[in-house]
């Protein structure tokens, strides 16, 4: 049975929340892709507007800064025809020493149906849901997952190749800090890919590889027969000093440069943002062709339009 873009894939999430991937099926992730393919191409016409969550409300909680992944879920809020209400911690209660539970509960006696997450502390999300009733969506808690990163990448990277089923992902920074990179390791190994990981030693975490990856220090090692090359922002804020000698030295080991472009002919090049220029990636390979990091952009508005629209429109879930 065909369907049209106005009437998104029927389908069904085993889970009433998106709080990682950790626990969704290749089935879930697959219905999501499907539906991001869909709504993307609600967002290519003139009006970018359809009604399918008109009367439901949800509530952007961030209490990290955000730019891309805020934007993005307002947009896609608003492309839903959702009410949006925008909280910002450092306008709010909570620096007046509301905890987060109280926060949550009184924005539920609001009558709120879903809440999209982003927080400094690992679980954030997990606690949220049992303080609500509302639908929770986790936008980043810490270095624990970001979800709905990994999906837009899974999104991207599936325009470009017809299967996940052996393909080569090198994910390559800072692995111990980052979120994107845990949710990318549980989405791409669901789907059949095979994930590397290359990065400083003191930025891998220790027991990384029981997650099924491949491990390894050297960026040459990590993009021969490579088909996707993933970079990860250095997460300055969340290290403490010393982990590596200099800004310099970790793009000279670790930055991805217009030579090995040349070298690999076939290699796509992959950051989830923002970009610091000259550090995880040369300026050169920003802006070059194979890199497609402005896909991830735009496939984030469609990939966040899909995640509201199954998890607001599906009957009692059976797990969380």
């Amino acid at each position: 049975m065909s369907t049209s873009a106005d009437t998104p894939l029927q389908g069904r999430l085993r889970h009433r929340h998106l709080l990682g991937l950790a626990t969704y099926s290749a089935e879930e992730i697959q219905l999501i892709l499907q539906t991001a393919r869909q709504f993307r191409e609600v967002l290519e016409r003139p009006i970018r507007r359809v009604p399918t969550l008109r009367g439901v409300t949800v509530v952007n909680l961030f209490f990290e800064p955000s730019t891309r992944t805020r934007i993005s879920f307002e947009l896609a809020e608003k492309r839903l025809s959702a009410d949006v209400v925008n909280f910002s911690a450092a306008g709010s209660s909570v620096v007046k020493g509301e905890t987060l539970k109280d926060t949550a509960r009184n924005l539920e006696a609001m009558k709120i149906d879903m809440v999209v997450i982003r927080h400094r502390s690992p679980g954030a999300a997990h606690f949220l849901t049992r303080c609500i009733d509302a639908v929770v969506i986790n936008a980043g808690d810490g270095a624990h997952e970001h979800p709905t990163q990994a999906l837009l990448d899974l999104l991207t990277i599936s325009d470009h190749f017809p299967s996940f089923e052996g393909l080569n992902v090198s994910i390559i920074g800072d692995i111990a800090h980052s979120r994107v990179a845990r949710s990318n390791i549980y989405g791409l190994k669901a789907l059949g890919a095979n994930v590397t990981l290359c990065g400083p030693r003191t930025l891998m975490p220790v027991g990384i590889e029981e997650l099924g990856v491949r491990v390894t220090y050297r960026l040459e090692e990590a993009l021969e027969g490579c088909d996707v090359a993933m970079a990860l922002r250095l997460q300055l804020e969340r290290q403490t000093a010393g982990l590596f000698p200099s800004l310099r030295e970790y793009h000279e080991r670790y930055g991805i440069k217009l030579e090995h472009l040349e070298r690999y002919p076939d290699l796509l090049v992959m950051h989830p943002g923002p970009v610091n220029r000259g550090v995880e990636l040369a300026s050169e390979v920003v802006d070059h062709e194979r890199a497609i990091i402005l896909n991830q952009v735009t496939n984030g508005v469609a990939v966040r339009m899909a995640v509201l629209y199954l998890l607001a429109g599906m009957p009692e879930a059976v797990a969380a």
